[in-house]
């Protein structure tokens, strides 16, 4: 058992989330009583939103003071309720084997999510007779629903009948282990397919029905033509409002499938015509053998076309500028450059999170680790260590902005003492960039408490024994990624950017997908 000691508690458990999301396994994260249990909880938040596998396991006053106020005393079970998939608490040493198996169980099975085991005192004291029994069951939990058939052959007979069809993926695609599966689907039937955020690289960049991303910055034509598609296919993913835009114009023309592990997710948001519960490595499965394969010429024509307005308008200056500052698009151009696709990226949240998203290539999946419901500023840097520690293999590239970075920047302390070869690129613009955006386009440029005044950071990454370099011009900047990515030890790039560059396309806030802006 590896025991890596963080700097603090929500580094524990961003560092546990990374682990999680490029293993495929469930991440662990432990803490003490009170204030080290409540510095878990942005952690836990962020995964019970996200779907991430995660086992917290926090040490309690002993049982005969609960409820005393004694010292480091918190109520963490009432405190983590709304934000676990389960918890519970263990006052007897002989629960931990039954306990703990089920907390594992619970925390992997059907849509996953964390768990949290508090422990009191005196029973981590006791002794006992220890027996452990892997968890294969819990009774009146159903984590997986029984795929109906029924469903199948309606969603399969609406596809068919469909002129102009389009897919949307999320998450589930990789958290359900369906990536070949979805693929064979999206290959079989010839449909144009988008993802969301969280489902980005499970299904490769280059592929040519991947067209791009939904949502707030997402691409131009995947958000103007959800509102001209005639069946939605909604793959594990649940309808989030920085997807949907306004719901009330939401895909109204369309007809609606939606393979869903969750019931609760049916029809939360947007209606589901056709429904399809269950984990959709086995739906996909059984729906391929009933879609037929259409050539949609005219259709995936639009997209193209669309993706042709955006490339002239926006993403030509975002990746190849021919003046100004350097953008956050060429920085992750070059990263591509030297991984080849092949990295896990890392990123925290702000503008680097919408271009990183936007612009960087992927040819396996499990290489996207970001917040995506919470949007946790300080993400990144703690997730990166954790996602280096589940794929040793691989390149891990941390892009952060320069707010972000700092909320969690003692990890860089982690780093030093485990020597995980993480790739660290802070994209600085001085500023809390997104809220910027937000004032400079909605609020006349009424900027506050938006203008950061930073410090050193490559001094900051030297006294932690990390190699680092600073760039500023244009002409630097491929030679330091490719240092950076030739490096076999942890290695610290800050990249210095445009102040007041904005991330297009964009939705604005309650606006219709159809309202996208390039400019």
């Amino acid at each position: 058992m590896r025991h890596v000691l963080t700097r603090h508690e929500q580094g524990a458990t961003h560092a546990a989330q990374g682990y999680a999301r490029t293993s495929g396994k469930v991440g662990v994260a432990i803490a003490t009583s009170g204030p080290g249990a409540t510095n878990l909880v942005t952690g836990i938040a962020d995964a019970q939103i996200d779907s991430t596998p995660m086992v917290c396991i926090t040490g309690q006053v002993a049982s005969h003071l609960l409820g005393s106020d004694a010292f480091q005393e918190t109520d963490i079970i009432g405190i983590s309720t709304p934000v676990t998939k389960w918890n519970y608490q263990i006052t007897k040493a002989s629960e931990i084997p039954v306990i703990m198996a089920k907390a594992f169980y619970i925390a992997r099975s059907g849509r996953p999510g964390p768990v949290l085991i508090d422990i009191t005192k005196d029973a981590q004291f006791e002794f006992f007779d220890f027996a452990y029994e892997k968890c294969k069951g819990v009774r009146s939990y159903q984590p997986v629903p029984v795929l109906d058939m029924a469903q199948v052959n309606e969603a399969a007979a609406a596809i068919n009948a469909a002129k102009q069809p389009m897919i949307v993926w999320g998450q589930g695609v990789i958290l359900g282990e369906a990536e070949e599966e979805f693929k064979a689907f999206v290959e079989s039937s010839g449909i144009p397919s988008v993802w969301t955020i969280l489902g980005l690289s499970a299904l490769p960049t280059a592929h040519p029905l991947n067209m791009g991303m939904v949502g707030m910055h997402g691409n131009y034509g995947p958000n103007l033509l959800t509102n001209e598609c005639d069946v939605l296919i909604a793959i594990g993913m649940r309808f989030d409002d920085r997807v949907t835009g306004n719901l009330a114009t939401y895909a109204k023309q369309a007809k609606v499938v939606h393979l869903e592990i969750d019931p609760a997710e049916i029809s939360k948001n947007v209606h589901a015509d056709f429904p399809i519960l269950g984990n959709c490595k086995e739906s996909l499965l059984a729906l391929t053998k009933l879609v037929h394969h259409k050539p949609l010429k005219e259709w995936k024509g639009r997209f193209a076309a669309h993706m042709e307005t955006e490339y002239e308008t926006v993403i030509k200056d975002d990746k190849l500028p021919t003046k100004g500052g350097l953008t956050m698009g060429e920085a992750i151009v070059a990263i591509n450059k030297y991984t080849g696709g092949d990295a896990v990226i890392v990123t925290d949240v702000g503008q680097h999170q919408m271009i990183t998203c936007r612009y960087a290539e992927f040819i396996r999946s499990k290489s996207n680790v970001t917040s995506g419901g919470l949007g946790t500023m300080g993400f990144a840097l703690p997730a990166a260590i954790g996602a280096k520690m589940g794929a040793e293999d691989r390149h891990v590239v941390a892009v952060i902005g320069d707010g972000g970075y700092q909320m969690t920047i003692q990890e860089l302390g982690t780093i030093f003492q485990t020597g995980a070869a993480v790739k660290i690129v802070v994209l600085n613009n001085d500023y809390l960039g997104m809220v910027r955006q937000w004032q400079q386009l909605f609020f006349d440029k009424r900027y506050a408490s938006t203008e950061m005044t930073n410090p050193d950071f490559v001094m900051i990454a030297q006294g932690y024994n990390i190699d680092a370099q600073r760039v500023t011009e244009r002409a630097q900047l491929d030679a330091a990624v490719k240092e950076m990515i030739a490096s076999d030890k942890p290695y610290f790039l800050e990249v210095c950017v445009e102040k007041e560059a904005n991330v297009f396309p964009m939705i604005p806030t309650g606006a219709s997908v159809s309202d996208i802006r390039l400019q």
